[in-house]
């Protein structure tokens, strides 16, 4: 619980209360138990600066979330030292319910960033919970483009894990750009392509914005990262497009046929050896 991703923090438990422990553990009626007594903060924050409310959606507890939101002094959108609200660790966690219960509060930003940028949207992508995604495109104000601090949007993360339903959702808005890259420079299509994930390549061509040729920053487009890591299915799909080239030197100078022998990816280098416009005699650096 106290070691999952994003927080990495040790907790000093002198500030965790009774309320905040059935928050986590789900025990309802302890928890209406305390929520009636006089001087229980019900919006009280422990050392990492989480409210009971924030561990019971982080820990999917739907019926202590409908328990606490009833009451007037707490508030659903607290930001903990981390930046996460209880909508963006229900959203990590893959916790439907939670995230619908919400999203049904006006007082609840579906797009507050945490301290990494990311938003509940960007954390539902990056993990393939496509009916929390779903659900969070349907609020008019979602944001599902808008990157973290490293640049990175969920169409990126998304096609990076190879989360088809996800990425299938996103190509469907018209504000989201498949090919906005990170930092790196890398596209959603150059990551997906070097993690060998062909439906997600797939559904990338078939947009007709799409640039399926973008070097990253070292130089290296899609069909070079696909031929250095051996995924001779992604390689197929980007040979069959004439704005691909498959004979792109790096910024080290490898073309894909070298980074393919250099990796002994032999099926791939006579995929490569096909093709009349690459280079087969591409010096090794």
């Amino acid at each position: 619980m106290y070691g999952r991703d994003p927080l990495h923090v040790v907790v000093n438990f002198s500030k965790f209360t009774g309320l905040h422990f059935a928050s986590i553990f789900g025990l309802v009626e302890v928890a209406r138990a305390l929520t009636e007594m006089e001087g229980v903060d019900t919006n009280g924050i422990d050392e990492i600066g989480s409210t009971p409310l924030y561990w019971a959606a982080e820990n999917g507890n739907e019926e202590m979330v409908k328990l606490l939101l009833k009451r007037k002094d707490v508030n659903p959108d607290e930001q903990n030292k981390c930046g996460q609200t209880p909508i963006s660790s229900a959203a990590l966690g893959g916790h439907e319910a939670v995230v619908k219960l919400l999203l049904g509060r006006e007082d609840v930003d579906p797009n507050k960033p945490d301290m990494w940028g990311r938003t509940p949207i960007l954390w539902a992508a990056s993990k393939g919970h496509d009916a929390i995604a779903r659900l969070l495109l349907g609020r008019e104000d979602a944001s599902p483009d808008r990157p973290d601090n490293k640049g990175r949007a969920p169409i990126l993360l998304a096609a990076k894990n190879g989360h088809e339903e996800v990425v299938k959702l996103l190509l469907g808005r018209e504000d989201v750009d498949p090919n906005r890259p990170n930092m790196w420079d890398q596209t959603p299509t150059s990551l997906a392509a070097e993690n060998g994930h062909e439906e997600v390549v797939k559904l990338l061509l078939k947009r007709k914005d799409i640039n399926p040729d973008r070097p990253d920053n070292g130089g290296r487009n899609p069909i070079s990262w696909a031929a250095g890591n051996g995924h001779q299915a992604v390689v197929e799909l980007l040979l069959g497009r004439k704005d691909v080239n498959p004979d792109r030197s790096d910024n080290g100078g490898r073309n894909p046929i070298s980074w393919a022998v250099k990796n002994g990816h032999e099926a791939v280098v006579q995929l490569l050896h096909r093709r009349k416009d690459a280079n087969p005699d591409q010096p090794d650096v």
